[in-house]
């Protein structure tokens, strides 16, 4: 009988350098579990805990007319599959074409946890959470609600490796929650959710909680007609709007003209004011609750990152300062063609109005007539230039009057740019940990949000989406 050894991360990394005949070589292996609930109509319908070990490895070849690269990504837990990989990455190197972001790889950084195993997550996350989550169930069983939902914990441990003598080891908690309840007859849905590093401090009874309210909220139904209405955004779809308005930031897009940050005439819009006064926008690894990778992490190189920046330190960056356009996502290659420091892309996004206090019920409470819009859906771009983005309202879409919530509209297609949002608000809150409903899940869920109203918000359509 055969047996497999597995190996453990470092050894997949160094295999993979000592295996490469490129010119360069960079290794990158993630160690990933993960462990997730899932239900419905009141019921815990599935359980798992999964773990995987994935490996990137990016070859460098001197070709005519420059260095090429190749990259390759695959499951690998032993030195043979590290070793196919390796093979695959340095034919695609050869066989490639002179790369553009061409740069000086970072070497001789070790961090001091190099040597450490990687870290886990198990089922155990949710010895908390599980037990009044199936009280949740009890209660809304009793009061004709039906709950669904899914939380998913993860941890990731990536190592990054080169043959210049980068060594770097970062641990990634992530984690999320998210709740839609409906009524039994199925005619109106509610949905709340959010982000957390371990599940310490979700609390289920207070989400079902949430989802109850927004469902009695729904009881009066009121049709309304497409337009422009005083609307109120709360963290989450506020972070729906940031996070593109952070991922279509890319410098050299700018640059070339292709987006909203583009100067007419030529070149990016850095220092130029974007945004109302007292507006920031900020990325930081350290900023507590959402702290991230402290370095670059780049498997291919993109509009927005290089395989040959891989290992950058991160610090905090500022995107929009006081109203004006301070940053864009820039590697070392688009920074030397815009003329601006290297900014890059980090895995977190806070924005924060200086004049920002309360929270959002003390809006609803302040709101004549207006809407709340608990959540935004299958947002798409339609004209890069302004930023203009289009989506749907599901889930909620509230009635204010008189510092009251009347009732439910139906839903809209809205049409609207984050970028003019910026400038038109015509109040914020405290920022506070938020979770993006469109982006959250799979790609981007640490952020931190204000609510902000918006005086005339574009319902573009009335919307037959639940």
């Amino acid at each position: 009988m055969t047996t497999t050894v597995r190996s453990t991360a470092q050894q997949l990394v160094e295999h993979a350098l000592a295996t490469s005949t490129a010119d360069d070589c960079i290794a990158i292996v993630r160690d990933v579990t993960s462990a997730n609930l899932r239900w419905a109509n009141n019921t815990l319908t599935t359980n798992g805990v999964m773990t995987e070990v994935s490996v990137t490895v990016v070859s460098f070849a001197a070709v005519d007319g420059g260095i090429a690269t190749g990259s390759v990504s695959g499951s690998a837990a032993t030195t043979d599959q590290v070793a196919a990989l390796v093979t695959a990455a340095d034919s695609a190197a050869r066989a490639g074409s002179p790369a553009e972001d061409v740069g000086e790889l970072i070497g001789d950084v070790t961090s001091s946890d190099w040597d450490t195993g990687p870290e886990h997550t198990d089922i155990g996350v949710y010895d908390a959470f599980a037990p009044a989550l199936g009280e949740a169930f009890r209660q809304a069983t009793a009061e004709d609600r039906l709950l669904y939902g899914f939380v998913n914990h993860e941890v990731a441990t990536t190592y990054l490796g080169s043959s210049r003598g980068l060594r770097l080891r970062h641990v990634q908690p992530t984690g999320h929650y998210a709740c839609t309840g409906k009524d039994t007859s199925l005619t109106r849905s509610a949905w709340t959710g959010g982000a957390t590093r371990d599940f310490r401090e979700v609390d289920a009874a207070a989400m079902a909680a949430t989802v109850a309210q927004r469902l009695r909220w729904a009881e009066r139904r009121i049709d309304l007609p497409a337009g422009r209405y005083d609307t109120i955004l709360p963290p989450s779809s506020v972070a729906d709007l940031m996070i593109d308005a952070y991922w279509n930031a890319g410098a050299r897009v700018a640059h070339e003209g292709e987006s909203v940050y583009s100067r007419r005439g030529g070149g990016t819009r850095i220092g130029d004011k974007v945004a109302a006064p007292g507006v920031n926008l900020f990325s930081d690894p350290a900023h507590p609750g959402l702290e991230c990778a402290p370095f670059v992490i780049a498997g291919a190189s993109d509009n927005t990152e290089s395989v040959f920046d891989n290992g950058l330190p991160l610090e905090r960056t500022d995107w929009i300062r006081d109203g004006l356009l301070t940053g864009l996502l820039q590697t070392r290659h688009s920074a030397g063609m815009t003329g601006q420091p290297v900014t890059p892309m980090i895995d977190n996004l806070v924005l924060e109005v200086g004049d920002g206090a309360g929270s959002m019920d003390d809006m609803i409470a302040g709101t004549q007539r207006g809407l709340l819009l608990t959540c935004l859906w299958y947002i798409r771009e339609v004209d890069p230039q302004t930023m203009l983005l289009t989506g749907l309202t599901r889930d909620g879409v509230y009635v204010v009057e008189d510092g009251e919530i009347v009732g439910a509209a139906n839903n809209f297609r809205w049409n609207e740019s984050p970028i003019d949002l910026l400038n038109r608000f015509s109040g914020a809150t405290e920022s506070v940990p938020s979770f993006s409903r469109e982006w959250g899940d799979d790609y981007f869920s640490r952020t931190a949000t204000p609510a902000l109203r918006i005086p005339d918000f574009n319902m573009s359509s009335v919307s037959q989406g639940v």
